[in-house]
């Protein structure tokens, strides 16, 4: 059993991409598992920040294989780009390193243009615009392309041809016109052309890897709340964003998991619409948000910022069977004078630890306040040296879910972060 799977355990942006590096440094393989160019990680190593949105977070790692998985839905020209500027940093992007799931699905031009038309009309939901969503909708109506058939051009046509006539309606609607088949098969050949000697049998080499007990790192994306099946939909992601969606988005057994661990952060951010119900409206919310740089690092939206939800935190530990946590962004809360934590909600009068199935938005948070501190955390790497505050958030963290947290974040670089147990 070799996989261990790292999950965001609030509404994405959690930090996963530090994690990831940072638990990666003796993995023979790291892939990711689900979404696309909508998930942005970013990475401070020595001093230089990196912004990942396709390629597994591992990259900058020297060892591990870094597999785009099967579930995913992939740019092309996205990803071009994004290795083309890892290659400019020295790091090698070769087949020797990266290896692309002719399985996965591609996102094309029409589904960015349908994404951007969606949310420019009244039943906008606060994508990030990329064409995730119609990739997926393509994927299970059994039209879309592959990034396998880039590399086929009768293929790549015929897959084309029904995925435009099926979106024809679509585009008449929303007063717009079916972009012209041709530009898109010469333009999404050359992708496949240039990308050739990196797409393959993931799942093969994925299960292969299972077998012979490598140590295998499963990235997700977005959060826990976004799930399809299990987020505050309709204001959700388009894919299974849970632990449980690395087995099918990679192609091994859930048998092959040891390890979940989900990273939250001591605070919550969220973006888009949807109920938010720890949401900060004030000075203190705005001084979150621009003290913990939290806007899109994929769009530049600034991100909804609130106090700490254990009762959301404790629904994505049981979703996911979490087995331990890791806490990011402490240091963010550095000089407020009150800091609060949600314990429990309130729903109709009546106090609740669950999240409702649905009207999230009617819930009032009931708050355990806590003092401020002062102590800056960004040169502690001793348990023993944090400020009661910070204790009492892990502690409360731990006993809410009932998941030990056993790495605090202090700061965006690998080296800021202290071990708990």
């Amino acid at each position: 059993m070799s996989v261990t799977v790292i999950v965001g355990a609030q509404w994405g942006d959690e930090g996963k991409g530090k994690v990831v590096d940072m638990l990666t440094e003796g993995a023979d393989v790291v892939a990711r598992y689900g979404g696309g160019a909508n998930a942005g990680h970013t990475l401070v190593v020595g001093g230089r920040k990196t912004v990942i949105r396709l390629v597994p977070s591992g990259i900058l790692q020297p060892r591990p294989l870094c597999v785009l998985g099967p579930g995913m839905v992939i740019d092309p020209q996205v990803l071009r780009d994004e290795l083309s500027s890892l290659a400019k940093l020295g790091v090698d992007t070769s087949a020797k390193r990266v290896l692309i799931s002719e399985n996965a699905h591609v996102v094309m031009p029409y589904h960015v243009l349908l994404d951007q038309l969606r949310e420019a009309g009244r039943h906008a939901i606060g994508t990030t615009k990329r064409g995730i969503g119609p990739a997926y909708e393509d994927k299970v109506g059994r039209r879309g392309v592959r990034m396998g058939d880039l590399l086929d051009e009768e293929t790549l046509r015929g897959r084309l041809s029904a995925a435009l006539d099926a979106w024809s309606p679509t585009f008449a609607s929303l007063a717009s016109e079916v972009p012209p088949m041709e530009p898109i098969v010469q333009s999404y050949l050359e992708h496949g052309r240039a990308l050739t000697s990196l797409i393959g049998d993931a799942t093969g080499r994925l299960q292969d890897a299972v077998e012979r007990d490598e140590i295998i790192v499963a990235e997700g994306a977005q959060g826990s709340l976004l799930d399809i099946d299990h987020g505050t939909y309709p204001f959700v992601t388009s894919s299974t964003v849970l632990a449980s969606g690395a087995a099918t988005g990679l192609g091994i057994g859930p048998t092959a998991i040891r390890a979940v661990v989900g990273i939250t952060k001591a605070y919550a951010t969220r973006v888009g619409a949807g109920p938010f119900p720890t949401e900060l409206h004030d000075d203190v919310g705005e001084r979150i948000r621009q003290r913990g740089g939290e806007f899109g690092s994929v769009t530049g939206r600034p991100r909804r910022c609130g106090w700490l939800d254990l009762v959301a935190l404790r629904h994505a530990a049981r979703l996911n069977g979490m087995s331990e946590m890791i806490m990011t962004k402490a240091d963010v809360l550095e000089g407020l004078d009150v800091i609060r934590v949600c314990v429990a909600y309130e729903i109709d009068g009546v106090r609740s630890s669950r999240v409702p199935g649905r009207d999230l938005a009617r819930v009032k948070p009931v708050f355990e306040e806590l003092p401020g501190f002062s102590t800056p955390l960004g040169a502690c790497r001793d348990a023993a040296a944090l400020p009661q505050t910070v204790r009492r958030i892990v502690e409360l963290a731990e006993q809410h879910t009932g998941v030990p947290v056993r790495w605090l974040s202090v700061g965006p670089e690998r080296e800021q972060s202290v071990r708990l147990s």
